[in-house]
């Protein structure tokens, strides 16, 4: 199927789920339809409602299995030193192949995430050149519209630099002569392509204030501003993610919640710490599907409860990097004969599973329909990152002091009321508190795909993947994950290769 990939004809069908909030198998891709005489690219966008309908596509490919599925939780979590593969010691050996550096081009998890997120920057693409010309639109909801699909085509062009590099920067749907033209572009200049469209967006969105309730879960002005300052991290631009990191905090917008474990269920979603994640709902099991997602089912308990599949284990080195009593190790792992957070399960010991362990932050209570009708809302960006980025920005900027109060502010939320433990950092030397910042990040933000991404650009990925056992990686290699094979056959040679596949 070769208009899977990235890339978007001109003349391609709207099928009649885009009334819906769109279904994600390659079967119901609506980018991926030819003209059957019913809605098309021509005469779809004539309405607010259907320009509202095709920003929610945009949103709607983020539930996808290509997007946070197994494929995403393998080369962000189980790449890293925060977890292993997990599930049995025979399930899923492209997992064991990305958890153990032993993977080629030809896995097909970087085929997965590579086609779900160029799926997302498709339908921006799409919804971005087409709303303005919708007749009779307000024009501060299609300038909204057109902000929130430049955010989500931000994200996912964020997403997809830090694992592969340079990359095909697609802004225009594209005719089929153009299909497999598309050369990869330098970092700098895809940065660049990031950095536009979330100026962009922080012009376009209001503040989370001034949302309904109904319209809670959409891009933010303080979403954009978030994303962006750890673009700025990505590039070493200290000044820059200082900056738009304190204008986020200082929007008072956002607040910790007084509960750490909070965070991860559902009093928690959308709630004042939430600056931005995927929406989910496990409906009736008749029409299951359109609004939930594979997330939770992929790192689910495996056995007694029957929950999932149990991948994506909580590592050794995980559990001991925290500090004695920190009440987040409690609130990230779920251990054989624990009490779940609904009050009524116990997990029972499943000796077919290697090192039974699991990660409470992807936990949700029973539901309607299969495991596979997640309904947990996948948090991408909290505020409690945002604080240890204006830390880390500050640090490196030479303010110490103030580096102190933000990380200060969420240890103190972790520690809840017991004084005994997680006291305020105190070090105002330099490298000294850029260890304890990178350590804060780690503990408050594991299992929640983040850790790959800090090594990355702290340069650490080499030195820590040797440090637990990963010898397989390659220093000069691994850094990047390869282009899939397929892109560089179906170009026939146009996408290039990364160093030493």
């Amino acid at each position: 199927m070769h208009t899977n990939r990235f890339l978007i004809a001109k003349n391609v069908f709207l099928p009649t789920l885009l009334v819906l909030l769109f279904a994600n198998s390659c079967q119901k891709e609506f980018l991926d339809r030819k003209p059957l005489g019913q809605l098309t690219y021509e005469n779809f966008f004539q309405t607010e409602e259907q320009a509202v309908q095709a920003t929610n596509a945009v949103y709607n490919q983020f539930r996808a299995w290509e997007c946070v599925g197994l494929s995403y939780i393998g080369i962000t979590d189980i790449i890293s030193d925060d977890a292993d593969k997990g599930s049995t010691l025979n399930d899923q050996p492209l997992a064991g192949d990305v958890d153990n550096f032993t993977f080629d081009p030809s896995n097909a998890y970087f085929a997965q995430v590579w086609r779900g997120y160029f799926r997302v920057i498709a339908r921006a693409n799409l919804a971005i050149k087409e709303i303005p010309n919708v007749p009779d639109i307000d024009p501060a909801l299609r300038d909204r519209l057109v902000g929130e699909c430049k955010f989500l085509r931000a994200y996912s062009y964020l997403i997809l630099v830090q694992w592969y590099g340079g990359l095909p920067i697609v802004t225009e749907p594209l005719s089929a002569d153009e299909y497999y033209t598309q050369a990869r572009q330098p970092v700098d200049a895809v940065y660049a392509q990031i950095e536009r469209d979330l100026q962009e967006a922080i012009s376009a969105l209001p503040e989370r204030s001034k949302y309904t309730s109904a319209d809670l879960g959409r891009a933010t002005k303080g979403a954009a501003r978030g994303m962006l300052a750890k673009l700025y991290l990505v590039k070493k631009d200290f000044v820059k993610a200082e900056q738009y990191a304190l204008d986020l905090i200082n929007s008072n917008e956002y607040t910790l919640l007084n509960k750490y474990a909070d965070n991860f269920l559902k009093v928690g979603e959308n709630g004042t710490e939430s600056v931005f994640e995927i929406g989910a709902a496990a409906l009736p099991a008749a029409i299951a599907g359109p609004a939930a997602t594979p997330y939770n089912m992929v790192q689910g308990v495996r056995g007694v409860p029957n929950l999932g599949w149990g991948f994506n284990r909580p590592s050794d080195n995980l559990v001991s990097s925290y500090e004695n009593g920190d009440p987040r190790r409690e609130a990230t792992v779920i251990y054989v004969g624990e009490v779940l957070p609904d009050g009524l399960t116990q997990v029972q010991d499943n000796p077919e599973t290697v090192g039974e362990r699991y990660n409470q932050k992807a936990w949700v209570p029973s539901h309607p329909g299969l495991q596979d009708n997640g309904p947990g809302n996948i948090r991408i960006l909290r505020y409690s990152d945002v604080l240890l980025v204006a830390a880390e920005a500050l640090n490196e900027n030479g303010k110490p002091a103030e580096a102190l109060k933000y990380i200060n502010q969420v240890r103190k939320r972790a520690r809840g009321t017991n004084n005994f433990i997680l006291p305020d950092v105190t070090v105002t030397d330099q490298t000294q508190l850029r260890e304890r910042i990178y350590k804060e990040r780690r503990v408050e933000l594991a299992m929640e795909q983040q850790r790959w991404f800090d090594l990355l650009r702290w340069g650490r990925a080499a030195d820590v993947m040797q440090a637990v056992g990963k010898t397989n990686f390659t220093p000069g290699k691994h850094e990047l994950l390869p282009i899939p094979q397929l892109e560089i056959d179906l170009t026939e040679g146009v996408m290039v290769q990364n160093p030493l596949y």
